[in-house]
């Protein structure tokens, strides 16, 4: 659930006190990945979460490798000035996590090595004494592939080696790996995981609690293996208005499925090749949800037309779609003309794809505001409209649902989707997707009203350890993008047909903007914290992509 509606007296959620959560292992087997994911995933709870990592404060208070001492990270005896150096920067650490618990938060997650035991004991008795409960997250990692990935993609891009060549790069990250002292956990004291080649395997010792069972649960599903998550809303329907009328796409709505597989697959191509992937040895998966308009939006991933035979003229199709266009015919189908004669139409697909329908990514339930434009809710509903401009993501109108009932809703795909190894399009409703932007990027459940997302671009996210990568690509300017002219010249003509259905309540309108700053994809990246490394969203002209 994101953020929970309610609060206890001492602020902690679920009963569950204090935790602190040390992480265990050696550079480079994923401990910042696993940390920066659970706190993702705990901050969308709602318990008030910190990652305090050794590396990045390491940085900011000394520099980059280049400007350490030599024997920084060498075994044996140190100078004094180097054990003083080191002693500054995990003293500094310890009270950050004392001035967060100080403050009201409940979780911290101390991302640092901790490879021997006796400072694993020293930190866990020092909180212990506070009251706080202590869990060893220990990262162990016996695969040459994965740690090697780990290095390339995570420690080379670091601060650390910045403008270095990444052969030397990764010669010197080898070096300071295998001097580095560990023993392995094996003491009992202390509640303890232990996952193994991040994710292939778990082990967890004397867990009690929900919130513990909890985190226990998320680790279970998460992964580090290198993929893309894309999304884009779906087509234009023949009835924009309604959420009770399951309308299947107009015919500028088939033609935006065409655009959007089109734009799809040349944009995966050239950040597949960008990375070094081939991209016809990876699968795409399309998620939808089992509304027409959705799922139909995906049918052009699916099918290609090719007849076996050339009829002297084309015979009529008869189905229950207002509009059909060739690339919505089922694969293999056999259609018959009014004569009786029949067609055989074989339909292959090229790309590795798989579409799957998710009813609970269905759209928010406007209730009785269903087919309202704003002003119209607002005179009709005048006391429900003030609550609502209150607080646009917890109110909940008549028969309808709030954005936190969608957010409890789609809690089981926000877990598929960190179980998910594939590249991932997400083809949904505006409601649904700003909710999962909202999570991957790391906004507060305050600003998922705000979220405008414009029929037309394709959203691009790339999970990395340190936060995430974000896009936006224009590709679309037809009817029901926005409600300016096609070529921007505000022709009366052009600006009726690409007008957006103002009376589609929640999929058309940022709730809580009127009269404030919208909140669009192009902001989204600057809201987050900047020690999350989460870099703006870049409107990208389509003709314009690298």
């Amino acid at each position: 659930m994101a953020a929970p509606l309610y609060t206890t007296a001492s602020g902690l959620l679920f009963h569950a006190g204090k935790i602190l959560i040390l992480t265990v292992g050696l550079p480079a087997r994923g401990k910042t990945h696993i940390s920066r994911a659970l706190e993702r995933y705990l901050r969308w709870m709602g318990v008030k979460t910190q990652v305090v990592s050794l590396g990045d404060y390491r940085r900011k208070m000394l520099g980059g490798t280049q400007k350490l001492p030599p024997d920084y990270f060498t075994l044996g005896e140190k100078t004094p000035e180097t054990m003083a150096l080191r002693k500054m920067v995990s003293d500094g650490c310890e009270k950050l996590i004392e001035d967060f618990f100080g403050a009201g938060g409940q979780v911290v997650i101390y991302d640092a090595n901790n490879g021997t035991r006796m400072v694993r004991q020293a930190l866990a008795e020092k909180f212990d004494k506070q009251g706080i409960h202590v869990i060893l997250l220990e990262s162990v990692c016996d695969n040459k592939e994965i740690i090697e990935t780990n290095i390339r993609n995570v420690k080379i891009s670091s601060p650390d080696y910045r403008g270095w060549d990444p052969d030397k790069a990764m010669e010197d990250y080898y070096k300071r790996i295998r001097e580095k002292t560990y023993e392995t956990v094996e003491e009992t004291t202390w509640p303890f995981i232990r996952i193994i080649n991040v994710g292939e395997k778990i082990m967890v010792n004397n867990i009690r609690g929900y919130l513990q069972s909890r985190i226990v649960f998320f680790l279970m599903n998460i992964h580090n293996r290198p993929r893309m998550i894309y999304f884009a809303r779906s087509g234009q329907s023949l009835i924009e208005h309604s959420y009770k009328a399951d309308s299947d796409l107009s015919p500028a709505g088939w033609e935006y499925s065409e655009r959007l597989k089109e734009f799809v697959v040349e944009r995966r191509a050239k950040s597949l090749e960008q990375r070094g992937f081939d991209p016809n040895d990876r699968r795409l998966v399309i998620w939808t949800s089992t509304r027409r308009r959705a799922h139909h939006t995906a049918w052009p991933f699916l099918t290609t037309i090719k007849a076996t035979s050339d009829p002297p003229s084309a015979p009529p199709i008869h189905s229950h779609l207002t509009v059909q266009p060739q690339s919505a015919i089922p694969r293999n189908m056999v259609i018959t003309d009014v004569d009786g004669e029949s067609t055989k139409i074989k339909v292959a697909s090229p790309l590795k794809v798989k579409v799957i329908e998710k009813p609970q990514m269905s759209e928010i339930n406007p209730g009785v505001w269903d087919g309202l434009t704003p002003d119209q809710a607002k005179k009709f509903y005048p006391e429900e409209w003030a609550r609502f401009v209150k607080d646009p993501y917890a109110f909940r109108a008549p028969r309808a649902e709030s954005y936190h009932d969608l957010s409890v809703r789609l809690e089981p795909i926000l877990i598929e989707l960190e179980r998910e190894k594939e590249d991932l399009l997400i083809i949904g409703h505006s409601s649904v997707i700003r909710c999962l932007l909202a999570y991957l990027i790391g906004l507060p459940a305050s600003e998922i009203p705000a979220i405008e997302i414009a029929r037309g671009d394709l959203l691009e996210v790339v999970p990395t350890s340190y936060g995430v990568h974000s896009q936006a690509f224009h590709f679309w300017d037809g009817p029901g993008r926005r409600g300016e002219g096609v070529d921007g010249d505000d022709d009366p003509e052009e600006l009726e047909m690409s007008r957006r259905d103002e009376t589609n309540f929640y999929e058309n309108y940022a709730e809580d903007t009127k009269g404030k700053k919208p909140v669009t994809t192009v902001d989204l990246g600057f809201l987050s914290r900047p020690e999350r490394v989460v870099e703006g969203l870049q409107q990208v002209k389509a003709d314009s992509c690298p």
